[in-house]
C-alpha cells in the first residue's frame, strides 16, 4: 500500500509509520512539526520507502498531490495536549477546520480510503451527568455534554465534532471510506510530556525525586491505551470495509484516579517523591473547565474487528519508566 499520514511526526503518527513500514507499505508524512517532533522520524527516515514533507494539511494544492498519490490515508494532524491548546486557541480552531475541509474533498475526489482521528473529548463532561456509580462507559452512540463556549477547553472538542460530522456526511452522501476513531489517552515510550500528557510528567519527575503535580481535586478518573494497541486498532479499521460511515472508541475500558496514578507511580519509581496538588487555574489559567470521568466502552471495536487488549496499565508505566531510564542515561 500507498500510505498518507498527515501529523506523522507526532506520537502516534510517528509509531504509525515505523509499523507501516514494517509490514512493507510505501509511506509519506506531511507534518508542520508544531507539536510533532522530526526526531521522532529518525528510525523512519533510513528506509527507501519513506518520504517527509514539512507541511501543513491545510495547503490544499500540496494536500491534493499527496492524497491522489497514496491508497490510505491516516489523518492525524491536529493541535495536540491540553496545555498547547489552552495557549492556542485560535490555532486550534483554524487548523482543525481547514485541515479536515482540504482533506476530505480531496480524499473525496480520488476515491481514496481515509481514517479520521478525533478524540474522547468531544464527550465532554457526559458521565459526569450520565453516571455517578462508575458503572456506565461511554458509547460512541450517546449524548454529547459540553460546556460554555467562554471556557476555551470545548473548543477543541467542537471542532473535532466537526470533523466526525464531515466525515459522516461525505460517506452518507458520497458514499466515501472513511472511518472515524476517537481516541482516548494513548501512552508509550516516546511520548514528551511537553504539552500536558499525564504519564511521562508523573514518570519524569519521580524518576528526579521530585514533587508530582496533580492539578484539581485528584480525583478526576482517566483511562490510559499503550500505542502499540492502538496501533492495532487503527490499521484493522481501515482495513475492515464494515467499519466504514462510523464511529469507534479506540481507549482501555479500565480507568483509574489521577491521583492513584500518581501514587503508582511514585512507587515504581522508588517513592522518593511526593503528590503535590494544584488548582487549575493556577495549572492553565482562567477558562479551564474538567471532567470528572471519561472512560470507554469499546464494544463496537471488539465486534468489528475482535480487537482485544494486551497492554495493561502496569505493563504501561513499566515501559515508559524503562524508557525514560534509558534516555536519562544517555543523555547523562
Amino acid at each position: 500500500m500507498k500510505v498518507l499520514v498527515t501529523g506523522g511526526a507526532g506520537f502516534i503518527g510517528s509509531n504509525l509509520v515505523e509499523h507501516l513500514l514494517e509490514r512493507g507499505d510505501e509511506v509519506k508524512v506531511i507534518d508542520n512539526l508544531s507539536t510533532g517532533r522530526i526526531e521522532n522520524l529518525d528510525r523512519a527516515k533510513d528506509s527507501s520507502s519513506f518520504e517527509f514533507i514539512e507541511g501543513t494539511v491545510s495547503d490544499r494544492d500540496l494536500m491534493d498531490q499527496l492524497i491522489k498519490w497514496c491508497d490510505h490515508c491516516y489523518h492525524l494532524a491536529a493541535p495536540v495536549g491540553v496545555k498547547y491548546i489552552m495557549d492556542n486557541p485560535v490555532l486550534t480552531i483554524l487548523e482543525n477546520i481547514r485541515g479536515i475541509d482540504v482533506v476530505l474533498e480531496s480524499v473525496n475526489k480520488y476515491g481514496k480510503r481515509v481514517l479520521v482521528a478525533s478524540t474522547s473529548e468531544v464527550y465532554g463532561k457526559s458521565l459526569d451527568m450520565l453516571d455517578k456509580t462508575r458503572k456506565h462507559k461511554l458509547k460512541e452512540d450517546d449524548y454529547r455534554v459540553e460546556g460554555s463556549t467562554q471556557n476555551h477547553r470545548w473548543a477543541y472538542a467542537n471542532t473535532k465534532s466537526l470533523d466526525e460530522f464531515l466525515s459522516l456526511a461525505y460517506h452518507k452522501e458520497k458514499n466515501m471510506e472513511v472511518v472515524v476513531v476517537r481516541l482516548f489517552n494513548t501512552v508509550g515510550p516516546r511520548q514528551l510530556s511537553n504539552y500536558g500528557m499525564v504519564i511521562p510528567n508523573f514518570v519524569e519527575k519521580a524518576l528526579k525525586g521530585e514533587d508530582v503535580m496533580v492539578f484539581g481535586s485528584g480525583e478526576q478518573r482517566r483511562s490510559f491505551m499503550h500505542v502499540e494497541d492502538v496501533l492495532r486498532a487503527l490499521t484493522s479499521l481501515m482495513e475492515t470495509p464494515a467499519a466504514f460511515g462510523k464511529v469507534f472508541n479506540v481507549g482501555n475500558p479500565i480507568e483509574i484516579s489521577i491521583r492513584e496514578l500518581a501514587e503508582l507511580v511514585i512507587r515504581k519509581t522508588g517513592g522518593l517523591s511526593k503528590v503535590k496538588m494544584i488548582s487549575y487555574e493556577e495549572a492553565y489559567g482562567s477558562g479551564f473547565e474538567d471532567m470528572n470521568r471519561r472512560t470507554a466502552d469499546i464494544g463496537r471495536l471488539q465486534e468489528v474487528t475482535g480487537f482485544a487488549i494486551r497492554h495493561d496499565l502496569e505493563s504501561i508505566l513499566d515501559d515508559i519508566i524503562s524508557h525514560k531510564q534509558q534516555l536519562s542515561r544517555l543523555t547523562g
